[in-house]
């Protein structure tokens, strides 16, 4: 028992994965395009038979038919010994009216077992009429289907395809969701951020250090002035600053040198 609980566990498993892997496998529009060319076999192979049906339908109709004819052929042949024979009669012949009465009754027979064949092929010729119908019907009826199908395969091959874009426009979006931070746009934008911060700090840099460059060009400036007057002074021109314009000599006390030189002292 557990040999065979085992083996049927196996089986089921086994059967479970080979449908799985079909139902993976399957295609809507290939799978529904085959069941149209196998139903379109299908009604080739009903028309061969019902044509078939039909054939031997006609076989039977045209024996009937022959069989009639040779009947009445028949009814004739033995109504004109029986006027021969009644003819030779009247002439006082009695043996060929014998032989010719004689001839009527075969000719009576033969016209019986034709009329007694078409009788007996008569059900038969009805029987094949009956499902000759029937036949036709139903292959009119599989035609209907057959065209049901069709319509039927290209309204689900349409929605096939629809889910089919639909599912590849989702998934693109998916991919390409700039408010997923762990996107690649969302890892570029912020590489970008942080490019852009950088630079702006070396402007920041750049702009402070013209900055203290052009304080120094003006430092410069100011003590190549003082240089410049100071050789002015000692060259006893005073017109640069007019230093001590409208007086005697220096014009610069002891006192205001000592202040000069307290001032330099603080600075």
């Amino acid at each position: 028992m557990n040999k065979q609980s085992i083996f049927g566990r196996m089986s089921q498993l086994v059967r479970a994965n080979v449908n799985a892997m079909l139902d993976r496998a399957e295609d809507p529009e290939k799978m529904l395009d085959q069941m149209v060319r196998d139903f379109t076999d299908n009604i080739r192979e009903a028309e061969e038979a019902v044509a078939q049906t039909i054939g031997n339908l006609r076989m039977m109709e045209d024996d009937y038919k022959e069989d009639l004819d040779t009947a009445r052929s028949w009814g004739q042949k033995a109504l004109a010994a029986s006027k021969k024979s009644d003819d030779f009669r009247a002439d006082d012949n009695d043996q060929n009216a014998a032989k010719f009465d004689n001839l009527a009754k075969v000719a009576i027979q033969r016209q019986m077992d034709a009329e007694g064949s078409a009788k007996n092929a008569e059900p038969a010729i009805q029987s094949q009429r009956d499902v000759v119908e029937q036949l036709r019907t139903g292959l009119e009826q599989m035609k209907t289907k057959r065209q049901q199908l069709i319509s039927k395969r290209d309204e689900l091959v349409a929605r096939s395809k629809a889910a089919h874009a639909q599912s590849q426009v989702h998934d693109a979006v998916q991919s390409i969701d700039i408010m997923d931070p762990t996107s690649e746009v969302g890892r570029f934008e912020e590489k970008i951020r942080r490019e852009e911060a950088r630079v702006r700090g070396q402007n920041e840099l750049a702009a402070s250090s013209l900055d203290s460059q052009f304080e120094q060009l003006e430092d410069l400036g100011e003590q190549a002035e003082i240089d410049a007057r100071l050789a002015a002074l000692k060259g006893g021109d005073s017109s640069p600053a007019e230093i001590g314009a409208g007086t005697s000599g220096t014009g610069v006390t002891e006192d205001d040198l000592a202040s000069l030189d307290t001032e330099q002292g603080r600075a």
